[in-house]
């Protein structure tokens, strides 16, 4: 069995990532994090998520992040998934982060993407079928 543990974002301003990620996350907190270096410039790091997983914020990022609608290589949007689609999206909204774009409709799942601060597309999911074939669906 392979399962995501983590996933590491480099952005400009940890604070504001972080207002982001605890308003969609609010049962996640820091686990650690600390001052290194990488490649010869100073950043401060943190990992921010449960027991089981989490997002590891680098600071000290330059530039702004890839198009998402060109077709430049590099992170296109990366998904997790809710029990309560429509409390993560009041909780977001309620923060001050718009929704990005809707989710195509299917009867066995909603979904909702958002842009976080440092323009990372993320995508929330609810499955309303426990059934595989229908929550794994990719015609109809």
């Amino acid at each position: 069995m392979f399962q995501l543990e983590h996933i590491n974002l480099v952005v400009s301003d940890i604070e504001e990532s972080l207002n982001f990620y605890r308003a969609a996350m609010p049962h996640w907190s820091i686990r650690g994090g600390g001052d290194s270096e990488w490649y010869g410039k100073p950043r401060y790091w943190l990992h921010f998520g449960d027991d089981y997983q989490y997002i590891a914020l680098t600071d000290n990022g330059i530039d702004e992040n890839r198009e998402l609608t060109g077709h430049q290589v590099g992170l296109a949007h990366f998904a997790f998934v809710t029990n309560n689609l429509d409390a993560v999206i009041e909780r977001l909204t309620q923060a001050g982060y718009p929704i990005h774009k809707n989710g195509l409709a299917d009867r066995y799942r909603k979904n909702i993407y958002f842009l976080d601060p440092a323009g990372f597309e993320v995508e929330f999911v609810e499955y309303l079928s426990d059934i595989p074939s229908e929550r794994n669906r990719y015609n109809d």
